[in-house]
């Protein structure tokens, strides 16, 4: 039997695009016939603690001769001289989702640390796995990552209902997203804070605990721009509840500094909402330019333009959601994606 070792720090059950590829990766490949192992690192990744560093240096000292070992970018970038250690004793594989380079809201200081650090890491992976086309081309110019060893794997989608729709005066705009500094809610409060004078409500749905500043941030936000009645925060919400949001949308936006994919914005696609986003990262190689109106990201005026457009253009609204409609036919699926990643690691090297 195949086998292979899972090292993600943190809850692996967290509500985020990430965590949830981790988690269908490993179904998939357990469905497919693999040994699946998980090792949990510490939550202090990627700014790990002295001791969070010692216990990853454990995990993997622990690990059987040769292994597989499939290393989370939230801590493979943060534990170069780890990674260095263990490089020829086990086969280690990056997943990297984004770079850790690329967050929003980091200090010109500690983004340098950590691009040069996750750089150092990845020279001493033999396979990088990433969720986009438009990562991999980040990795192959700014961190010296070889094209031979670097993969693109899309996550998957799994098929949904098409949207119905509010069915009212009101249009319905649906945000999935962590309340993070990198998914831009503020601009798209200010934004909207432009439009007052349309009938249009905004329900934002993600985590408020992965970034507690950033949630009382907009809460505040919302207060300060006169639109507690407007803006409705949702939480996390299970798939059921999460399900009923996008079954009564009217359409979806999601105004993100920078995506590693975007895997929200693949289920607003199956669902056929029209899209509202930013050009960041990978967002235009998954939205495609007739499901969505994108806009440079932070650029407040231009997003209130898409807006607009949305809201008082009803033949517009028709046609992003025709494109998206489109565009959810030939969305990978799970099964699909497992068995690219299955592949992956089949081709990595053994010496």
């Amino acid at each position: 039997m195949k086998s292979v070792w899972f090292l993600i720090p943190g809850d692996p059950d967290t509500r985020t695009g990430g965590y949830l590829y981790d988690r269908r990766i490993m179904a998939g490949l357990a469905a497919l016939g693999w040994r699946v192992e998980l090792r949990r690192l510490d939550a202090s990744f990627p700014r790990p603690t002295p001791t969070a560093l010692r216990e990853a240096d454990e995990v993997l000292a622990a690990l059987p001769e040769r292994v597989l070992a499939v290393i989370d970018g939230l801590a493979l970038g943060a534990m170069p001289a780890v990674a260095a250690a263990w490089r020829d004793r086990l086969r280690l594989v990056a997943l990297l989702h984004h770079p850790l380079a690329l967050e929003t809201g980091l200090d010109d200081r500690v983004s340098r640390q950590l691009h040069a650090s996750e750089r150092e890491a990845l020279r001493h992976v033999r396979q990088v796995i990433v969720t986009s086309p438009s990562t991999a081309r980040a990795l192959l110019s700014d961190y010296e990552v070889a094209p031979e060893r670097c993969v693109a794997i899309p996550p998957g989608t799994d098929p949904a209902p098409l949207a119905e729709g509010s069915g009212g005066g009101v249009l319905e705009l649906l945000c999935v997203a962590s309340l993070t500094p990198r998914k831009g809610h503020a601009v798209l409060f200010h934004a909207l804070a432009r439009l007052k004078q349309h009938p249009w409500r905004l329900f934002c749905a993600g985590s408020e605990r992965l970034h507690p500043p950033t949630a009382a941030l907009l809460r505040n936000l919302a207060t300060e721009l006169d639109l507690t009645k407007r803006i409705e925060f949702l939480g996390e919400l299970d798939a059921a509840a999460l399900a009923t949001r996008y079954r009564r949308a009217d359409a979806f936006v999601l105004p993100s500094h920078h995506e590693g994919y975007g895997m929200a914005l693949a289920e607003a696609l199956a669902r056929g909402l029209p899209i509202v986003s930013t050009t960041a990262g990978a967002i235009p190689d998954t939205v495609p330019a007739d499901a969505g109106l994108l806009v440079a990201p932070g650029n407040e005026a231009a997003l209130t333009e898409a807006l607009a457009r949305v809201m008082t253009e009803p033949g517009l609204r028709e046609r992003l959601a025709t494109g998206a409609r489109a565009a959810r036919q030939s969305l990978p699926a799970w099964p699909e994606t497992c068995a690219r990643f299955a592949a992956a690691l089949d081709a990595v090297p053994a010496a």
